[in-house]
């Protein structure tokens, strides 16, 4: 019904997460609408992402160099590993500005049932890392499911024996819910993260 290179197109956004059928055709046709001087950029961003785009040889976080920005900052405490499960959520904890440490992305999680085991995540630079650089803590910050449990537990045990402490970011429930809408892990996890008020 389109001609073929709309419905590449459109077939091309589909592929992105949250978007179906009529937002990919609805984002296809604005692109039509587009002068060729803002097509032209457009489709620039994407090869440089295709070309240019890899990740830090340190840490495992996006970047265009071999280094990321974060791993060649020489004022960031390199005692302090903070590790996160995607590239992605180092800028979650990036916009809040509360963090001044380093940064090591697993790409992914442990997930035996998905036949995802401790060598196909980045755990053996992590404890490369720990060594190398004497690291002193390294705060978990891993979704808290199953996987992201089996992850830390897994963590945790290969680390027993080094001069490193292993805490995790708190869970519980959120600001503003109500409790009987909260599911049992996420309660499980408020109960045992109480502290005193």
């Amino acid at each position: 019904m389109f001609p073929s290179c709309i419905n590449d197109i459109i077939e091309s956004f589909k592929d992105l997460p949250g978007i179906g059928e009529k937002t990919a055709e609805r984002l296809a046709f604005s692109l039509i609408n587009f002068d060729k001087d803002r097509l032209t950029s457009f489709s620039d961003a994407i090869i440089a992402v295709r070309d240019k785009i890899k990740y830090c040889s340190v840490c495992g976080n996006i970047t265009d160099n071999d280094k990321c920005s974060i791993c060649n900052d020489t004022n960031r405490n390199s005692k302090i590993i903070f590790v996160v499960e995607k590239a992605k959520d180092i800028s979650l904890f990036e916009k809040i500005n509360v963090f001044n440490g380093r940064y090591h992305v697993l790409g992914g999680l442990i997930s035996p049932l998905d036949g995802i085991g401790p060598e196909d995540v980045n755990i053996d630079n992590l404890i490369k890392r720990i060594d190398s650089d004497n690291v002193e803590e390294i705060i978990l910050a891993l979704k808290p499911s199953i996987e992201g449990e089996t992850t830390m537990q897994y963590i945790k045990k290969v680390l027993e024996g080094k001069n490193v402490k292993v805490t995790r970011i708190a869970t519980g429930i959120p600001m503003g819910t109500d409790i009987e809408y909260i599911d049992a892990m996420t309660l499980e996890f408020a109960l045992e993260g109480r502290k005193d008020i």
